[in-house]
């Protein structure tokens, strides 16, 4: 009980494990399209950061939506800087397991990407993610502009309401102004097409997301 309860606390600055300054070794190029993972990007295309669960799941449902150029995974929301897999894994980083989206907006809009991200998994279980418990589990959106925030406490409003005449509970995602993104090891990343029948861990609640008039971000 203790140690489940552990995990379910995130640490603050002064708690949290020290990382490192130097940044963790990955992939340069994704593994399946060959698109630097780092960019540059093509011009005009944009990025989006969403958390939904175990990031190898997650990370599969983006690349093969039309209109995404490049994914990555990665840690984000925490105070550790550079953290591991293993560190994020202990609770002590504060960190969720997250997806970095390169976009092109001429082919799909931020609005139609969140519909994927509501669509794709729970967004009401706070720490936890189906069986999946912990705090690198918490569903979150991660802006990088005031655009983007609108749009997307919009789509959470319309889910939301969807939700509930459903009879689910409100809606636990934080919505947050994008900290650094922390790409994680080589191996984690595309991980489902290096491993076809790895773990995906990926589950939505049947309910559809009402997306909105299509506005940019």
């Amino acid at each position: 009980m203790f140690f489940f309860k552990k995990n379910l606390e995130l640490p603050t600055t002064e708690t949290a494990l020290a990382g490192r300054a130097t940044p963790l070794r990955t992939a340069e190029r994704h593994f399946v399209n060959g698109h630097p993972l780092k960019g540059p990007y093509p011009e005009g295309f944009k990025t989006a950061i969403f958390a939904l669960g175990c990031f190898w799941g997650a990370e599969r449902r983006f690349w093969q939506t039309r209109g995404v150029w490049a994914t990555a995974v990665g840690y984000i929301n925490g105070p550790t800087p550079n953290p591991t897999y293993e560190e994020v894994c202990s609770g002590r980083t504060g960190h969720t397991e997250a997806v970095l989206v390169v976009y092109d907006p001429s082919v799909i809009t931020y609005d139609e990407l969140l519909k994927v991200f509501w669509e794709s998994h729970n967004p009401t279980q706070g720490m936890q993610q189906g069986n999946d418990v912990g705090t690198q589990y918490r569903s979150g959106i991660y802006v990088a502009n005031d655009a983007q925030r609108e749009v997307a406490e919009r789509s959470k409003a319309s889910f939301e309401a969807a939700l509930k005449a459903k009879g689910f509970p409100a809606i636990t995602t934080e919505i947050v102004q994008a900290p650094e993104f922390y790409f994680a090891e080589d191996y984690h990343q595309q991980y489902l097409a290096k491993n076809p029948n790895g773990y995906c861990g990926l589950g939505g609640v049947g309910v559809t997301c009402p997306i909105g008039e299509g506005v940019g971000a």
